[in-house]
């Protein structure tokens, strides 16, 4: 449920309310008991509930497994290692 702020045009007292989107607009006062209260326009606010979120619940959204880049750099290099060690043992150009 949003929470909205209200304000008094008579006395200005400010209140916050946990409101229904299709609850009625407050109207009295809870400082003075007159019939000003008005809605402010304010940033969107939200409670977060439940036990929370874990480190591992998204860390790998999104990407594919074993697209680690350093992972294929460092693969790479190894098998270009690899390919001019055995050209050299066998005495073959690249």
């Amino acid at each position: 449920m949003p929470i909205y702020q209200y304000r008094c045009a008579e006395c200005g007292h400010s209140l916050e309310a946990l409101q229904k989107m299709s609850d009625p607009k407050l109207t009295d006062c809870p400082a003075c008991e007159a019939s000003a209260l008005t809605k402010q326009l304010t940033a969107a606010a939200f409670k977060l509930k439940g036990t929370g979120w874990y480190e591992t619940d998204f860390k790998n959204s999104g990407k594919p497994k074993g697209s680690n880049p350093s992972a294929t750099s460092d693969t790479t290099a190894d098998k270009a290692a690899e390919s001019s060690s055995s050209h050299a043992v066998t005495g073959e150009s690249a």
